[in-house]
Parts: C-alpha cells; structure tokens; sequence
C-alpha cells in the first residue's frame, strides 16, 4: 500500500499557496519570501514524485496507484486518480520542470510576484491533474483549470501585445474544450444505453459501442480539441503568438508540459475510445502530422525572432509526436511519448536561454546580436548543446525520439517517413543559421560587448537540463523500460478495437494486479481478451 500518493502531489503545490496569500509583497524581502515558499515547495512536488518512481512497476500493463472514491454519485462521477506507463515520464517531466521555471523568474518577474507564483502553483496543480485523472469529468475539470493560470500568466506578465496573445490561447481552447464537453456527455448516454450504467469512468467508457455517425463525430471532435493543444497544423496560429508575448515562464510550462496535454488527449482518450474514428482520420492525422513538421520548419527559417523561431520549431517537433501515435507501432509510440519528454527537456532550455539573453538586452531580434560567443562562452556552450539536442544529434535526446518515430513510420508508411525525415534536414539548417547568426563572427554591435555570462542561478537551472539529454540520449532504455507493456497494451486496445484485421498484430499485454491492492487496476476485459 503507498497512500494517496497520486492526491499528494497532485495538490501539494496548493499548499504551497495558502501561506503565500498572507505575505505582503510591497517590499523586496516580502518577494524573496514568496519567491522561496513558491521554489521550496516545487521542489517538494518533484521529491515526492520521485517515490513514484521508486514504487512503479513497469511490468504491469494497468493502472497503478490507483485512488477511486465516490464524488457525485448520483451521476456516476467518482474522485478517480491513477498513472500507467503512457502518464508516468509525463507526470516526472511536470514535477521537474515547475521548480527550473521558478528559479528562472528571480530577476525576470519583479512586478506582482505573488500572483505570479500562485498562479505557476495552481497550473501546475492543473497540469497534474490532467495527466493523473481516469474520471472523464474530472478531467475536464482540470483541463479547464489549466486555462485560467496560463491565461493571466500571458495576459498580466507578457509582451506588449499580451491581451490579443491571452484572449486568443483562451477562446482557441475553449471552443475545442467546450465540443469535447458535448461529446462526453453523449458518450455517457451511449454508455447507458448500452449498459444500463451512468459512469463518467473512462475504464468502463472503453469499448462502448456507438453507431458509426457518431464514433466518427465524437472521435472528430475530441481531437479537434486535442489537435488545438498540440497544436496540429492548421490550429497552430495561436502558437507563435503566447509564446512570444508571454514571459519566459509562461514559455517553458506553455512548451515544455501544456502542448503534451494535446498529445496525451489523443493517447489516453480519443484513439482508445474512438478507435474505429481514430483509424478513419488517420490518413488525414498523418498528412497533417507530415505538413506540419515541414511547414513549421520552414516558417521557424525566416523568423527575425529567435523566440519566435522556436515558438514554430514546437509546431514541427509535435508533428513528429503525432505521427509516432499514429502509425502504431511500439518503436512509433514509444518514441513519440519519448519525443513530448525530449521536446520539453530541449524546447523548455531554449526559451529559458533566449529569456537570459532578454533580460541582458530587452530584444530577441537576432540581427542585434552576432559574435556574442566571445564575451559569453558559457552561454553560448550550453546553447549550442540544446542546440544540437533540438535538431537530433546523435548522442543527445532529440535523436532517439526522432530516431524511433522514423523507424516506426517507415514500417507502416514510407513516403510519411521520407517526407518527414526532410523535417530533420531542414531543422538542422535553421537552429544552426540562427546560432552561426547570433553566437559567431565579429562583435559588431557594441551592446553585446560587455555582456556577463550566465550566473550561478542560471547555471543552476540550465545544467540539470543538459544533464537529462545526454542521459536519455546515451541511456534511453532507463525511461523506454518504464513505457513497454503499457504501450502493446494501447496498440492491442485501439487494433482490436478497429476490427478483425487488426486483431493479434500486437503482443498481448498482460494484466495488472487486481483493483483491490489499491495499487493498480485493470478493467475486466477492457483488451478484447
């Protein structure tokens, strides 16, 4: 028995609020005290999260940790927690990320720092939730609450156009929540029309059988919602624009951890409860998924902005996620969980880097800089490291997540893998033109000549990150072992699902324990076994 675990990391960053609320922040030593509460108690969250890690069984298929209690009964909504090998490196990255951002904003947040804090707290509540839910309701009630942080944390700390940037994150996220909404609710009726059972409990929503008509159109409009978040080309253009209006915090959670709610929509919901949908737009998900790898590659060239540069690389990467989902196979799955951790490891480092250099210059144009490797060598090291991590150099993280997608990709449709790999190409071209651009050559701009190399707070929250890509990208079946038998058991699910064609084309994944232990939980036939 380990406890509501899940519940206490889930919330533990609320508490970390309450004695935030009573601290007055008119003078500088009222702001270090909450910047310290706010930090302390992020890295509280990642600690406890590591007994996670210490007590996950990366041998059983189902759910662990499993916390299931009755909420509103008389509408089959239940308090119901629970993590798998598809949830767990996300669920790690969060806990991980949320003290390096909070760290990052010392010097850079200097104005309404307590809300800014009770704001990174409550999203990162949020974000957990949402990984961690197995309610349907539940879910989307912490899908939405991720909606209200990030939007102040643009909308009140961002750029000068942050009011258009907020209002656009906000009402592109809505329509799509607001249609997955309807879509819940009438997959709950089809459910108890079929079974007699009113239950938003996503275990026993699997396999409901629904008339075509509507797998199709519910399945449509989930990923809509999800396609937004990601965001899949052509919903991306509410993007470049949160990113660059919003503080460099906002950038690394919006990169690093909120884009992977897209990712994890379709994994965990829309492609097991909508198979049969899920393999009809397939086709159009992959031509999506190949255009937007090309296409945010060659925006993200001629970018003047270096923010706005890896605000598209974000579009191009999560292509790759989503065609590793959809070819279905484990080197295509695996890798595309692989890649949302990698993305969030090396896209985070980005925005964290191109905030050390805002807050020396106050400008992201990269024709203001050039040379600056000589007056910042440190600076320019780690960046040329993320740098080659982003492009999927051998040795770092980039390369195994691409590397799988590929392969899994080539084996199931080789013209979406070839046109993809041009993505690797043209990636290369443009983050390596931006650094020759920004860090090589003469000093010409007489502002960058004093400029200091990174701090030790900075190194602090830079290195950590390095760390991870050479360590996933020397060593990636430390995190690949966590994923395996959860990953056949999704490709068994959606293949048998899909139909008789399908069936026996993945190895059968093995039960989990009973739900009784409390630690994991599987639902009685949920594999078609």
């Amino acid at each position: 028995m380990h406890g509501p675990i899940l519940t206490y990391v889930t919330f533990l960053p609320l508490l970390g609020v309450l004695p935030i609320l009573f601290i007055p922040q008119k003078s500088e030593e009222g702001k270090g005290v909450i910047r310290w509460i706010a930090f302390v108690t992020s890295i509280l969250v990642f600690l406890v999260s590591l007994r996670l890690y210490a007590a996950f069984d990366p041998g059983q298929a189902g759910f662990q940790f499993v916390e299931h209690k009755p909420w509103i009964e008389s509408f089959g909504i239940s308090y119901f927690l629970g993590m798998d090998g598809l949830s767990f490196w996300l669920i790690m990255l969060t806990t991980f990320l949320t003290p390096i951002t909070i760290l990052s904003t010392w010097s850079a947040v200097t104005k309404r720092v307590k809300e800014f804090m009770v704001a990174i707290l409550v999203l990162e509540t949020a974000m957990l939730g949402t990984f961690v839910a197995l309610d349907l309701f539940l879910f989307y009630v912490f899908w939405e609450l991720m909606l209200i942080p990030m939007y102040l944390i643009i909308g009140v700390w961002g750029g000068e156009r942050r009011i258009y940037a907020a209002v656009k994150f906000f009402l592109y996220t809505a329509v799509g929540s607001l249609l997955m909404l309807v879509c819940i609710i009438g997959l709950v009726y089809f459910h108890r029309a079929e079974t007699g059972t009113l239950t938003f409990n996503l275990l026993e929503l699997y396999g409901t059988h629904l008339p075509r008509f509507y797998e199709l159109a519910f399945f449509a409009a989930f990923a809509f919602a999800f396609a937004i978040k990601v965001p899949m080309f052509p919903l991306h253009t509410w993007l470049p624009d949160a990113h660059v209006e919003a503080p460099t915090a906002g950038s690394v959670i919006l990169a690093g951890i909120l884009l992977k709610m897209g990712t994890y929509g379709f994994l965990r919901f829309a492609m097991p409860l909508f198979p049969e949908g899920s393999a009809f737009f397939a086709p159009l998900i992959i031509t999506l998924s190949v255009i937007g790898i090309i296409y945010g590659a060659l925006v993200a060239m001629v970018q003047p902005d270096i923010k706005k540069l890896v605000a598209y690389s974000s579009v191009s990467h999560l292509g790759y996620c989503m065609l590793g989902l959809y070819v279905l196979s484990r080197q295509g799955v695996e890798g595309s969980i692989l890649q949302m951790i990698n993305h969030g490891i090396s896209t985070g480092a980005l925005f964290l880097l191109v905030g050390v250099i805002y807050e020396r210059r106050h400008t992201r144009l990269i024709k203001e800089y050039g040379g600056i490797a000589r007056v910042m060598p440190a600076y320019a090291t780690i960046f040329l490291i993320v740098t080659l991590s982003s492009i999927g150099f051998p040795t770092t993280n980039g390369f195994i997540g691409e590397f799988l997608i590929l392969l899994g990709a080539f084996k199931v449709n080789k013209a979406a893998a070839v046109l993809a790999a041009t993505g690797v190409i043209l990636g290369a071209v443009y983050m390596l033109w931006m650094v020759q651009r920004v860090f090589y050559g003469e000093v010409t701009n007489p502002k960058n000549e004093s400029l200091k190399d990174l701090t030790c707070r900075e190194f602090l929250y830079l290195l950590p990150l390095v760390g991870l890509i050479f360590w996933i990208g020397l060593y990636p079946n430390f995190f690949l072992d966590k994923m395996h038998v959860s990953v056949d058991k999704f490709i068994h699910q959606v293949k048998v699902e899909q139909g008789p064609a399908y069936a026996g084309t993945c190895p059968a994944a093995r039960h989990s324990g009973a739900a009784g232990s409390g630690h994991s939980i599987e639902k009685s036939g949920e594999l078609g076994e």
